[in-house]
């Protein structure tokens, strides 16, 4: 031991932050394959055949799951989902129920994105008034669920701008039986523009910040070893103060 002495206060640091830059390098490699196995099931569900909404209510894993529905949107009751960019400008996303006549449900159907350069004026646009056969994929975050929270809403109460939407809280609100799922569009007639990411974070990128923090302990650790070599070596030329 007297060829090793790091000091109490590097000793603790060291104990202390080496776990914690350990587990973080991990975490980022679990989010990482559970991103890659997100992006190999978005994959896999854009090949198979569009189903119905009853067919997906049978489903214990609905993600990504692509559907077809025909019915009819209400115009009236418009969610606008803020802080929302595509290509560094700012905007919203559209959602709007959606009834499928097929099933007797109503859906949570996003229509995608439109530009809000002037936030003192709602953005505008159009809802198809007749009925349509539409496709769209379900959307499941990953991590925490959706929730529906209030914003400022407009004078008359609607378009409701929010920050967060859960689908079955809507249908509460209105009195309704619906869908517990945001569905998104597909590129189509009623949809904006709808160029939906995966994930917000990609697999490598991840990877990246795992090796970046299994670099940091890895330089705590050699740094602590270097004192402590530093340290012993300065303890053993040290002068003897000792009487002859």
């Amino acid at each position: 031991m007297s060829a090793f002495r790091p000091g109490l206060v590097p000793s603790a640091v060291v104990l202390l932050l080496f776990p914690c830059l350990i587990a973080l390098g991990f975490w980022q490699l679990a989010r990482g394959e559970e991103k890659r196995e997100l992006v190999a099931v978005h994959q896999a569900q854009q090949l198979a055949a569009p189903i119905s909404i009853d067919e997906l209510e049978r489903l214990a894993e609905p993600a990504y799951t692509r559907v077809q529905v025909q019915g009819f949107f209400d115009a009236r009751h418009t969610l606008l989902l803020d802080n929302r960019t595509r290509n560094g400008k700012a905007g919203v996303e559209v959602l709007q129920p959606f009834y499928d006549q097929a099933s007797g449900l109503w859906l949570l159907l996003n229509r995608g994105w439109l530009p809000w350069p002037d936030r003192r004026i709602t953005p505008s646009f159009a809802t198809p008034e007749t009925p349509l056969r539409l496709q769209a994929s379900v959307y499941v975050p990953l991590g925490e669920a959706f929730q529906l929270q209030a914003a400022q809403p407009s004078p008359s109460g609607w378009p409701r701008v929010v920050s967060e939407v859960k689908p079955d809280a809507l249908w509460q609100q209105l009195g309704r039986g619906g869908l517990s799922y945001e569905l998104r569009l597909q590129p189509g007639p009623a949809s904006f523009q709808s160029d939906w990411p995966v994930v917000a974070m990609s697999p490598d990128k991840h990877l990246g910040y795992a090796v970046q923090w299994f670099a940091l302990a890895a330089a705590l650790f050699g740094l602590y070893i270097y004192l402590g070599l530093s340290n012993a070596r300065e303890t053993r030329h040290e002068p003897s103060h000792r009487p002859v």
